[in-house]
This record gives structure tokens, C-alpha cells and sequence, in this order.
């Protein structure tokens, strides 16, 4: 496993994190083995958020953590809070402070490492959200903050009133989504590719020392599902199994080998609950794709250069 400083902190983290917005389908046994194995390759960092199965994925997290209390230490764990499904996104103090309680509970866990705000709130007053992040902080709740799916200015915002470094912004890349390299290479062209969709939060983020997590690492779209051995990515699938036989590993380590070879240093989240594909997926970090390697991908993706 690779590790890399996250920037504006103190932390030594994995290069990859595994994330739980599934395991609420697993039983406490499964997920026991599920973050023996990643512990076992050497992933610290565990990804989750308070609605990931209405909470019941943190519960069964805790319940190991019960049953392991010396993982903790060896651990960086982040949850996200803001999104009241189906109703609205809350950044209110009041939401932001009670889901913190609720997460740390369900975890059974003193403090968060990092704690994101999830969705972009319409109705942010990002005054009241530095109120709550300096309780939290000054409380002993939550050692860092970021955010996810947000835009440059949405960050920007927030830093203005937030005395706490934004560190992360979780967003969803992979081969297919990729539309925040898209726009940066056609830039100035006519074509829909060239169409700046999230204000160019890839080049903001690597300016202000912001790590992106890439999710939904090896999926086309939510309709769609993976694209790996999707029969309408015929052509990307022959190249990751081109590159896969060469490398000796799966299609799926190519996918994330595909977004470790960006040197924006992101930190992909693998949302499998398997240890198996866990474990394949991993050894993404023993191999770097050449340039061309990349660019095969990109282009075997549809996606033309100007």
C-alpha cells in the first residue's frame, strides 16, 4: 500500500480508502472480515456518512469496532452529514452539531478524524456553519473538515467565515465521469466536452492543497452501473483488459490505477464489500500506467481530444 501526508494536516493516510455506503446488507461477521482485510493491506482510511443505509452502516462499523477496540488507533475515520434524505440538505448549526452526536454514536468512537458536509445546502449561512465546526472542534468531536460535491466558490465561501483548513472535497470521477478533466482539455473549444460544469474544481483544488476523493471509481452513471464489463464499453474494456493482462492484475485495478496516475495525489474511495475485490483492487497502488497508457484509457472511454 501506498501512504501520502494529507496535506494541511497531520495525518498519514493510505492511498486508498474504503468506503461503507453498502455493508448495510452485510452482517456484523462480513464486515468484521471485510476491515480485517483492509487493515491487513494496509488501508487506514474508512469513508462513511450518516445516511449510508439510514445509519445502519456506522452501527455495524461500531459493532466491530466493539469487538476490536485496538483498531481505532490504527484508523483515520471520516463520516459526512447534511443530506435529510428526500427532504433537504441542512447545513444549519443545529443539524450539523446533532448528526456529529448521532455519528459518533452509532461508531461508538470519542472523535472523528474528518467530518464533511455532504451536499451543497442552497441555504448555507456559512457564519452559522463556522459556529458549529468551532464547537466541534474546540469539543474534541472532530479533528478536521472538508466537503463534498462542492464547486470553487462554494468552498471559497465557506473559507471565508471557516478559521479551519477545508481539506478534502469528495467528488465523482472515474474513467467515464470524468467531466472535470474534460473541460480543462478543451478548453476554449465548441464542443460539449469543453462545457465547465463544476468551475474548474480540479485546478482549485490543487491550488489550495485540497485532496480529492474520487467515488463512484468504476462507475459510468447511476442508470448505468459499472462500466466494467459493460457491453456498451466494449472498447474501454478491451483496453483495461489489454493493460490488466500486461500489469497482472483485474480491469478494476486499472480503473484506479487510471486515478492514481493523476498527480493531483487524490485518494480514490473503493466502495466494494468484498475482501476479495478489495484485495484485487489494491494492487492498483503496485503498478503506474505510462502517459500513453492514460491517455488509451481516456480515449477508449469515447472521449476525443481537440
Amino acid at each position: 500500500m501506498q501512504y501520502m501526508k494529507l496535506p494541511q494536516t497531520d495525518l498519514t493516510v493510505s492511498r486508498l480508502a474504503l468506503g461503507h455506503m453498502r455493508i448495510f446488507m452485510k452482517s456484523v461477521d462480513e464486515v468484521d472480515e471485510l476491515i480485517k482485510k483492509a487493515l491487513d493491506l494496509g488501508i487506514n482510511f474508512f469513508d462513511h456518512a450518516d445516511i449510508y443505509g439510514g445509519g445502519r452502516c456506522e452501527e455495524l462499523f461500531g459493532e466491530v469496532l466493539q469487538r476490536h477496540p485496538e483498531y481505532r488507533e490504527k484508523m483515520i475515520i471520516q463520516s459526512k452529514c447534511a443530506i435529510v434524505p428526500g427532504k433537504r440538505y441542512d447545513f444549519s448549526k443545529e443539524h450539523i452539531l446533532s448528526s456529529v452526536d448521532g455519528i459518533l454514536s452509532r461508531l461508538k468512537i470519542g472523535y472523528l478524524d474528518i467530518l464533511l458536509l455532504h451536499r451543497p445546502d442552497a441555504l448555507c449561512d456559512p457564519k452559522e456553519v463556522a459556529e458549529a465546526f468551532d464547537e466541534l472542534y474546540e469539543s474534541g468531536k472532530v479533528r478536521y473538515f472538508g466537503v463534498s460535491n462542492h464547486t470553487p466558490y462554494q468552498i471559497k465561501l465557506l473559507q471565508k467565515y471557516i478559521k479551519h483548513p477545508i481539506i478534502i472535497n469528495q467528488l465523482q470521477l472515474s474513467i467515464v465521469h470524468s467531466v472535470m478533466i474534460d473541460s480543462g482539455m478543451n478548453a476554449n473549444m465548441k464542443e460539449a466536452w469543453a462545457q465547465d460544469k463544476d468551475g474548474g474544481v480540479l485546478d482549485f483544488c490543487r491550488l489550495e492543497d485540497i485532496t480529492i476523493q474520487p467515488w463512484s471509481v468504476v462507475q459510468a452513471s447511476w442508470k448505468e452501473g459499472t462500466f466494467i464489463d459493460n457491453p456498451d464499453y466494449e472498447k474501454l474494456n478491451k483496453v483495461m483488459q489489454e493493460l490488466a493482462d500486461k500489469y497482472n492484475v483485474t480491469k478494476g485495478a486499472i480503473a484506479i490505477a487510471w486515478l492514481l496516475r493523476h498527480p493531483a495525489n487524490m485518494q480514490p474511495i473503493l466502495g466494494t464489500t468484498s475482501p476479495v475485490h478489495l484485495e484485487e483492487m489494491a494492487k492498483a497502488c503496485d503498478i503506474t500506467l505510462t502517459r500513453q497508457e492514460w491517455y488509451d484509457l481516456y480515449l477508449a472511454s469515447e472521449k476525443p481530444l481537440p
